[in-house]
């Protein structure tokens, strides 16, 4: 009884106010996802989205007593056989899953689907967490960034392997991590660089790509010029370097066309160039995303109102209830409602940034900031992609898109960092 009354002092209950919050208006708008009006369903009807979701949400509840009653040490202890054990299952999830929409990453168990991608992400994270906490070494060595980079890909291949792509690429949140312990900046901004690069690149065609060459190669001897004469240290080096940036972008620049014809599906390449041209199939590959737009640009400033979206209620968005949840709220509650929506994702990132900063143990610190690199690439890539900003790939808005699996994986993800932080005096440093 004494230790069940000092966890409930000590617990995070702000971010536990926050966690139902979202997951109440989660739940009511999964329902006027898929509302009939010609059906009475009911919110709490199992056998319509809005009712299942309501069961995965109750059992939860089970979920967040066993994690808080866990002994804290637990997760430290066991957090690599908990990473053996799901890695397990995303191999035999290949073997024996059951494949739907195109990805085989489903167990189907009596009639209820469990993805294990989204329970790798929790178990990547306290592996991270535990190889780094006990190593004791920043991410500026080279051998231990290797180490991490293989932890993170191992998971991200099986997804891949699985068809999910979309799964995979959330392991790329991790680089929060990375950058938190010690892994250098100007690397990250270098690869982010790369990235934008590769898009950038897709506007160009013909004579435009000629200019782009020799822009990039006109703007690379330029920097490297500056940076030789007006450098005092190192300046050979600096310059040198600065050259070798450009001609590595020239020979992604001439990779481009290669990659988006050979290495990435079809589905993906006309993705990513409806990213850049919305015009080129607005009636096919486009479809959903022009839908999702208009769905949220009609809902003007205080929205249609609850259930009285007419792009909801005629179906005009595929998949509204899980990956495109967010329209809903942008038709219905208008821009002051996706205003609060995003409120209560920032305030958790700054809940969850706070919880992670005041830790004694590095294992804690860098767990959390492992649940605030997951959370934030879903909440960004997931909104971006409903409103045009980033091409779809198929993951869920945290605690608001329809779904046992991720309900399950995120509440389980974000409890373990409040079970920890409870235990925060009693958890030795490490660091």
């Amino acid at each position: 009884m004494r230790s069940q009354n000092r966890l409930s002092q000590t617990i995070d209950w702000p971010t536990i106010l926050i966690y139902l919050a979202m997951v109440f208006f989660g739940w009511i708008n999964i329902y006027a996802a898929v509302y009939d009006p010609d059906i009475q369903q009911g919110i709490f009807n199992t056998n319509y989205n809005a009712g299942k979701q309501f069961v995965w949400f109750s059992l939860s509840l089970v979920l967040i007593i066993a994690v808080l009653v866990m002994d804290f040490k637990f997760y430290d202890t066991f957090a690599l056989p908990i990473y053996g054990v799901v890695m397990l299952s995303l191999i035999l999830v290949l073997l024996f899953g059951r494949e739907v929409a195109g990805s085989k990453s489903w167990f189907d168990l009596g009639g209820i689907r469990i993805q294990p991608a989204e329970f790798a992400k929790l178990a990547t994270g306290l592996a991270i967490a535990k190889l780094l906490s006990y190593s004791g070494k920043k991410l500026d060595n080279i051998p231990t960034f290797l180490t991490m980079l293989a932890l993170i890909s191992f998971p991200a291949a099986l997804i891949i392997l699985q068809g999910d792509t979309g799964s995979a690429l959330v392991f790329a949140s991790f680089i929060i991590v990375f950058y938190r312990e010690g892994f250098p900046g100007f690397i990250i901004a270098l690869g982010l660089m790369f990235v934008v690069f590769f898009i950038i690149t897709l506007f160009f065609r013909g004579e435009d790509f000629n200019i782009l060459i020799w822009s990039i190669v006109a703007l690379g001897l330029i920097i490297g010029a500056a940076l030789f004469l007006l450098s005092k240290k190192k300046k050979l080096q600096k310059a040198l370097f600065s050259v070798l940036v450009s001609f590595l972008l020239i020979g992604m620049a001439y990779s481009v066309d290669y990659v988006m014809k050979n290495v990435l599906k079809p589905h993906q390449s006309k993705r990513i160039e409806f990213l850049v041209d919305p015009d080129i199939d607005p009636m096919g590959i486009g479809w959903q995303v022009t839908q999702s737009k208009i769905a949220i640009g009609s809902g003007g400033l205080i929205g249609k109102g609850f259930l009285k979206g007419t792009q909801t209620k005629f179906d005009f968005v595929p998949d509204q209830s899980t990956d495109f949840i967010f329209c809903t709220v942008g038709e219905e509650r208008g821009w002051i409602g996706s205003l609060i929506v995003i409120g209560l994702f920032i305030a958790l990132f700054f809940r969850i940034m706070f919880i992670a900063e005041r830790q004694k143990s590095r294992f804690t610190r860098i767990y959390g900031y492992s649940v605030l690199g997951i959370f934030f690439f879903h909440f960004m890539v997931n909104i971006g992609m409903t409103i045009g900003l980033f091409p779809v790939i198929g993951i869920p808005l945290p605690f608001f898109s329809y779904g046992g699996s991720s309900l399950w994986s995120f509440t389980i993800l974000l409890f373990i960092l409040i079970k920890l932080d409870a235990h925060r005096m009693q958890i030795l440093a490490r660091s």
